[in-house]
């Protein structure tokens, strides 16, 4: 007998198309793969999103993040992720010692929103209390990343997500 969980009232019905994620709910799925390392249940989980998102046709740049947000962390990405989650969790501020595009290295303290995919790219998203403002880190700028321990403002990430399509009229 297979593994298969099934509902004895109900009658078997025709697959129907999954819904189309939200934005927040994709960021959400993201920060759960980067927890999970590479081991078994990872890359189920990531088979599991594949196909979920695959269900309906996408652009360039929904396939490119896709293919991003499947692949496995390196470990020491991995490490900052797991950093940033649980922080995130605990509404914890981190410092971040962050190189932007120019190689300007700052150190930042940043209240932690949410992280997501964007195209090749993880990122954080969050408060940075530097610029006063909300600000997106590429993860392979983060140099270096730990909890300071001081409680964070607790913000929805759907407020936060700076990649969205804008809802027309």
């Amino acid at each position: 007998m297979a593994n298969v969980a099934t509902h004895p009232q109900t009658a078997p019905t025709a697959p129907t198309a999954p819904a189309a994620l939200t934005a927040a709910e994709i960021a959400a799925l993201a920060l759960s793969l980067a927890h999970l390392g590479t081991g078994p249940q990872a890359t189920t989980a990531r088979r599991a999103l594949h196909i979920l998102l695959d269900a309906a046709p996408h652009d360039d740049v929904v396939t490119t993040t896709l293919a991003t947000l499947t692949t496995p962390l390196d470990a020491s990405t991995s490490d900052r992720a797991r950093v940033v989650a649980a922080a995130i969790t605990e509404h914890r501020v981190v410092r971040l010692c962050y190189g932007d595009a120019g190689a300007n290295v700052t150190i930042r303290e940043v209240e932690p929103v949410t992280c997501l995919v964007h195209r090749d790219h993880w990122y954080l998203v969050g408060w940075c209390r530097m610029r006063r403002g909300v600000r997106a880190f590429r993860f392979d700028r983060i140099l270096a990343v730990e909890s300071t321990g001081l409680l964070a403002r607790h913000r929805r990430a759907d407020r936060y997500l700076p990649f969205q399509r804008r809802q027309a009229g």
